[in-house]
């Protein structure tokens, strides 16, 4: 009896390393049932020949906002997921600062419902906790929320975070419900006394927004949430971790069994803060991207089997033109927005580096595909070749050379990025989400909206979540 579909004549690469180059994977009904060499493969109804290409468990960013419900004019689940097909990406998790801000369980659902109407590719995403909703941790797990999210350093929407009471109650039931509390860890008062002491002195070149963040401000945030959380027993993540010195204050947790991920960015890798001089507010992102020694310790922690950095993702961020100022990059930083998209450059860029010798393939796939599906409970329905599994594919070829010549051509609703003129070698080819082919660069983006689904963490058999009926209540929360 034939499968629904066999993809051949490829070179199949996880983290453990690569089968092929005549390799190949069968599917039925959306999930993997063979993978092996192309002659030991099933009869199918549909083949998809890679043509020599590379294929990896679908690329995952953890980290994107789609920014649904009530900020369409950004993004949108459809165009989000429009350009993470095309990027190769098959998972998104989008951020809680919406209108309204994830935060309670209507706004969870409602974000939910529009995903599964109009995503492209797969999804989760998070909720935000605040001073309004620190103590109903518990009714925003219930609601299927993949993890949730602190704002320590301001950011778009203003949210402000609990205080370190609150944060420490909250984070007391995180590690009741099993899930993993991600921070945006900047020193609030450190960063806005600088804004403040910049703009009175009429310091207001796009470098100074990133003088304005130094790392002592990531340090601190990174300092004091592993404190609380090694006192709760928490999981906890670092979102954009962008300085190296940080990244070794995670490192340096880890060694005493502190259950800290961290993710960094392409942009944090690739560039130094000698961008915002060259390209001006088109590169304005917070946290900054910083300077060259900070870029290479960070390299070091990522680098590191047992390093600081578990996984790369984006921060894809889409504003307008207008937000962005566009019509003078060097204009007032203090006018302009932070932010920019990132979805169809990650890979890419990341192929560039296995490229140039920086990394191994082996380790981009554990750090792009594998170790984000295990840090948000995917694990092993995404980020694996297991038998069983979502037929998640993301399919490359690792020495195309090409330039993104005009930001224009990507497919978010809006385009500003620092990597427009920069060169790759590496390029998605194609993308697969569960047995189904949503783009080729020779048709464009073939999915449909609709055919993304929210991904159920809570069913998926790993030691992510803790059911209801098993959770005991931390001794903080008993009142010591």
């Amino acid at each position: 009896m034939a499968v629904d579909l066999v993809v051949k004549n490829t070179t199949i690469v996880t983290p453990e390393g690569k089968v092929g180059p005549n390799a190949g994977v069968a599917v039925d009904n959306g999930k993997i049932v063979s993978v092996g060499e192309d002659t030991q493969l099933p009869e199918a109804d549909r083949v998809i020949d890679a043509e020599g290409d590379y294929l990896a468990p679908g690329i995952i960013d953890c980290h994107i906002h789609n920014r649904t419900p009530g900020l369409e004019y950004k993004e949108d689940w459809e165009t989000a997921t429009r350009a993470a097909a095309a990027g190769g990406v098959t998972t998104v998790n989008g951020m809680p600062n919406t209108d309204p801000v994830i935060d309670a369980p209507e706004h969870i659902n409602t974000k939910a419902e529009l995903g599964e109407k109009n995503a492209l590719v797969d999804f989760q995403f998070y909720a935000v906790i605040t001073s309004d909703n620190y103590d109903q941790v518990h009714a925003l797990d219930e609601a299927g929320v993949v993890g949730y999210k602190v704002f320590l350093g301001t950011t778009i929407g203003a949210i402000p975070p609990p205080n370190d009471g609150e944060l420490l109650e909250a984070m007391d039931q995180v590690a009741e419900t099993g899930k993993r509390l991600g921070f945006h860890e900047e020193n609030d008062q450190i960063l806005s006394h600088l804004a403040d002491k910049f703009q009175k002195e009429g310091k207001n070149d796009p470098i100074y927004h990133s003088w304005s963040r130094p790392p002592i401000t990531e340090r601190e945030s990174i300092s004091r949430t592993i404190l609380f959380a090694d006192e709760v027993d928490a999981k906890i993540h670092m979102f954009h971790l962008s300085c190296g010195s940080g990244a070794q204050i995670v490192n340096e947790a880890k060694d005493r069994d502190i259950d800290v991920t961290a993710e960094t960015m392409p942009h944090y890798l690739w560039f130094t803060e000698d961008i915002m001089n060259e390209k001006g507010n088109v590169a304005r992102i917070q946290p900054p991207i910083r300077d060259e020694e900070e870029r290479d310790l960070l390299w070091t922690e990522v680098l590191d089997d047992d390093g600081g950095i578990d996984c790369i993702a984006t921060d894809h961020s889409p504003h307008t033109d207008e937000e962005k100022g566009m019509d003078d990059p060097f204009g007032n930083t203090w006018e302009a927005i932070s932010g920019f998209v990132g979805l169809e450059t990650e890979i890419p860029a990341m192929l560039t580096f296995v490229n140039e010798g920086k990394m191994s393939m082996e380790q981009w796939v554990q750090m792009h595909s594998t170790r984000p599906a295990q840090i948000w409970g995917m694990y092993p329905e995404k980020g694996s070749m297991q038998t069983g599994t979502d037929a998640d594919f993301t399919i490359f070829d690792p020495d195309r050379e090409w330039t993104l010549e005009d930001r224009h051509t990507l497919h978010s609703k809006n385009t500003v990025t620092p990597f427009e003129g920069e060169s790759f070698t590496g390029k998605a080819t194609k993308t697969i989400v569960r047995g189904e082919l949503v783009y080729d660069e020779d048709e464009g983006v073939l999915g449909e909206p609709g055919f993304g689904s929210r991904i159920d963490v809570d069913s998926i058999d790993n030691d992510y979540g803790v059911p209801p009926e098993n959770r005991e209540p931390n001794e903080l929360h008993k009142g010591r």
